[in-house]
């Protein structure tokens, strides 16, 4: 029956709270009363995916031979389109036989690496703030997860020795993200050379979620993990096609890199699934090897979008660093409202801007001073977003602290 409390399971009680569900929840409330609220909140690409892909995916799905189960690897052209794109882009050598592997999405493929090779009690090392995924499958997969500060006070490299040093049982794997979700943060060649002789010193693997790769804006080109040297001995990469081809729906993403690895997730997968439709595989060997000014032209939408919404909150006084990567963007709270912390922050912007974000405690502790925007809106619709919080920044402090009293139970709801 409705609204009855379900018993979880101890496996499930390990989780965080999913804070993301109490946003969507008041967002709805909002909508079923009719009102338009703008969704800033979940990084989901809106943009139709490029047509030749949609075309030869079209085209796959008429034929009967493709309907059957396919491999949960992913088919051998796949793998090789895989390989030959890494050494286009980044001149990285694969074998597609043993050091690649198609997933279904790159959010599968990171949570059943984690579950393959994350014993209970082992310690995993994981950027906080992060993406939600990278703490939970070290979670799910019975691990202890430790979180390495990543703000702009704190020198990431000294808070990864000293904590590698001081802990017990030392750790056995580091995830990170660059360009990062949820904080923007980008990264240099350099600092993964500085990754790769961190993990030969301690004997850690890296898994490095590369999802955002293409959506780097200002003349930046972010750098793969694996073109560093010895960076194969330690670690993977991960990729999706979501977002550089906006194939979110399709889920379709690979790993690649040291072969122990994803020998591991290889192994895993043999049991738990068939692979993703092969027509999806097919189109997405087109996606792969086809032109890519079709990324360009998706980049080119996400840019002129940032510079909107930054451009729009600094005239509003809300100050913002317009990021050169990621479909985000990562925002201080402005200081009279700081006080309420991310959720309530995020509650209030809701209901008094009409527009929904990500409060930045979803992604960690050290995240609780910001929210996230998603550039998932036309500029018409971020124009109107602004508006809302141009009415929000002009609040009293008696007016936020009002408004607040009323939002406060919804925290324990």
């Amino acid at each position: 029956m409705s609204g009855e409390v379900i018993e979880e399971f101890p496996r499930m009680k390990r989780l965080p709270e999913y804070v993301f569900v109490k946003v969507n929840k008041l967002k709805m409330q909002a909508r079923h009363r009719g009102e338009d609220i703008i969704d800033l909140g979940m990084g989901n690409p809106d943009l139709p995916t490029p047509p030749h892909i949609v075309a030869k995916l079209k085209e796959a799905a008429g034929k009967g031979s493709n309907h059957r189960y396919s491999a949960s690897r992913g088919i051998t052209k796949l793998r090789v389109a895989i390989a030959d794109w890494y050494k286009r882009r980044y001149d990285v050598d694969l074998d597609p036989e043993t050091e690649a592997i198609a997933t279904i999405g790159a959010k599968e493929g990171l949570s059943h690496l984690i579950l393959a090779t994350v014993e209970p009690g082992d310690v995993v090392l994981v950027p906080n703030p992060t993406y939600p995924i990278h703490s939970a499958s070290v979670i799910i997969a019975g691990g202890q997860r430790v979180g390495i500060p990543l703000t702009p006070d704190r020198d990431f490299f000294a808070d990864l020795e000293n904590i590698t040093e001081l802990i017990m049982p030392r750790p056995t794997m580091l995830i990170i993200s660059f360009p990062h979700n949820p904080t923007t943060m980008c990264v240099d060649l350099d600092f993964f050379r500085r990754i790769v002789e961190y993990a030969h010193k301690y004997k850690v693997f890296i898994i490095h979620d590369f999802a955002y790769a293409d959506l780097v804006f200002d003349d930046y080109v972010a750098p793969s993990f694996l073109q560093v040297d010895g960076a194969k001995e330690v670690g993977v990469e991960l990729f999706s096609l979501s977002k550089s081809y906006n194939m979110p729906g399709w889920r379709m993403g690979f790993v690649v890199g040291n072969r122990r690895l994803v020998h591991a997730l290889q192994r895993i997968k043999s049991y738990l699934d068939y692979g993703v439709f092969q027509p999806i595989q097919i189109a997405s060997i087109i996606a792969l090897n086809g032109p890519y000014d079709c990324v360009q032209e998706i980049v080119a939408t996400y840019r002129e979008r940032r510079d909107a919404l930054c451009r729009g909150l600094h005239n509003i006084k809300w100050m913002v660093e317009p990021p050169k990567g990621t479909m985000f963007v990562w925002a201080r709270i402005p200081r009279k409202f700081r006080y309420l912390g991310s959720l309530l922050f995020t509650f209030l912007l809701i209901r008094e801007a009409k527009v929904a974000v990500s409060p930045g405690a979803g992604f960690g502790e050290f995240g609780d001073e910001y929210v996230r925007f998603a550039l998932v809106e036309n500029v018409q619709r971020t124009n109107q977003a602004i508006r809302g919080f141009r009415r929000v920044m002009r609040m009293t402090p008696e007016e936020i602290e009002r408004v607040a009293e009323e939002l406060r139970p919804l925290l324990k709801s």
